[in-house]
């Protein structure tokens, strides 16, 4: 039930400045995490969101008035009385200049090249399930392309040539002229909240689970292409995607996902081409497993009887183990979820009426239920879950909360349709310890001060 605002009033909340370094102050986090001083890095988010929380944001400058009567409602405004713009002023349309400060983030001390790098989405500005394409994550290893789709070809080989009845060749135009679907799906980088994994390292929930997001996306299922090229599925029973950028990323993806038509040879997002950032003509789309698989910038898919154990699978995005073994081929994104609003660099104006939201999502299948505490976990309420909530997908959930003005720990806990429970911090460490970067999908916690102001904190 929703409270009314007339019994509680509704408090006013401070959005989370979206940006908290200059070039400069980027540069030095570069400098010290490359001379190994790590710590740096949280200290440097720490100083700048003190910093940066003072300014309001473009769109929340102009607080109601008091006195006689607000002059925002008394005097008609310009754009009541004037002629406004022409129309297709621009030909493709743009955010309003009130919402500039919307944006991708990259990392300081993540990477130390700008071209193998990750930009992080706003995760506490959006709306929905899904992200709009300019404010997609990012994650590359050799920079981005704006490829020519004309020149771009799509190879289906085998590691044997009896692996399949003939080697085919696709252009996009006719790729494009297959029969085509298109899914809601979410795509989240591997390393998400990795920096998490052994302590407090980031302030708000854009740099703390920022590399994730979530499109339509519309294609051809890989399948259609592999049974054009006769593919031989008892023997060919893994496929290894390769990508054109320099990077020439190649990952492993088992013959059971492609068999069960989810695994997408995609060209489209959010119903027009994919962005050249998101892979642009041609990328794969893998439901619910890192976004490391969902190879972009697609020339090449080889069929094969065993892994590949390529590169980035053999030496990158491996879990090391408490015990000292590498745990491989983890590709599945656990259930996971995060409250976006209220999160860390949030300030909180007033005592009263809030609505607590957030995003859940699981690879293995629809989340089933997400609850959510203000206490730290000591009590539990069931969130409302949006719309309709889709497999391998983004769910958006919301839930009534009356803060009191007293301090809180505000967390949530998704479950999925095959009952898995998204752990606490201490229940996943006890399983995968604290040396790992990947599949971090503990429960978050943000703590609301007296004051009103969010933080992130980790409780075990």
């Amino acid at each position: 039930m929703i409270v009314s605002v007339d019994d509680k009033p509704a408090g006013r909340l401070i959005k989370a400045p979206e940006n908290f370094l200059d070039a400069a102050g980027v540069r030095q986090v570069f400098v010290e995490g490359k001379a190994g001083r790590r710590g740096f890095i949280r200290q440097a988010f720490a100083a700048a969101v003190g910093a940066a929380a003072a300014p309001a944001v473009l769109a929340q400058s102009n607080p109601v008035g008091t006195g006689e009567g607000d002059p925002n409602i008394l005097t008609l405004p310009e754009h009541s009385t004037g002629l406004g713009q022409a129309v297709v002023t621009d030909g493709y349309g743009k955010p309003s200049k009130y919402e500039v400060n919307v944006q991708r983030r990259q990392s300081p001390g993540l990477t130390q090249t700008t071209q193998a790098s990750v930009s992080f989405a706003p995760l506490q500005s959006l709306f929905g399930i899904v992200t709009p394409s300019g404010l997609h994550f990012e994650r590359h290893h050799q920079g981005w392309w704006d490829i020519d789709p004309s020149k771009h070809r799509l190879m289906i080989n085998g590691s044997e040539a009896s692996m399949l009845k003939k080697a085919m060749v696709f252009t996009m135009d006719e790729i494009m002229r297959l029969p085509s679907l298109s899914r809601f799906h979410f795509i989240e980088c591997g390393a998400n909240t990795g920096m998490e994994w052994g302590n407090v390292a980031v302030p708000t929930v854009q740099y703390s689970h920022g590399m994730l997001s979530c499109s339509e996306f519309t294609g051809v299922p890989l399948r259609i292409l592999l049974d054009m090229a006769g593919v031989d599925y008892k023997r060919a029973r893994y496929v290894l995607a390769e990508g054109a950028d320099g990077s020439s990323m190649t990952r492993t993806i088992p013959m059971e996902m492609i068999e069960s038509g989810e695994v997408l040879v995609a060209y489209g997002q959010n119903g027009e081409m994919l962005r050249p950032e998101n892979g642009y003509p041609l990328r794969l789309v893998v439901p619910g497993v890192q976004g490391v698989s969902w190879v972009k910038y697609l020339r090449r898919i080889e069929v094969g009887d065993k892994p590949y154990a390529a590169k980035d699978e053999a030496i990158h995005y491996i879990d090391l183990m408490p015990g000292g073994q590498h745990r491989q081929y983890s590709s599945i994104q656990e259930c996971k979820s995060v409250v976006t609003t209220p999160s860390g660099g949030q300030v909180m104006l007033d005592k009263g009426f809030y609505n607590i939201s957030g995003l859940a999502w699981s690879g293995q299948g629809k989340i089933k239920k997400v609850d959510v505490s203000v206490d730290g976990g000591r009590n539990w309420r069931s969130a409302r879950l949006d719309g309709n909530v889709m497999s391998k997908c983004l769910t958006r959930f919301n839930i009534d909360w009356v803060w009191d003005g007293k301090p809180a720990l505000v967390q949530s806990r998704a479950t999925d349709e095959t009952g898995y429970v998204q752990p606490s911090y201490g229940a996943l460490r006890a399983q995968r310890g604290t040396r790992s970067i990947y599949h971090n999908h503990s429960i978050q916690t943000w703590l609301v001060e007296e004051n009103g102001e969010v933080k992130n904190v980790q409780l075990s």
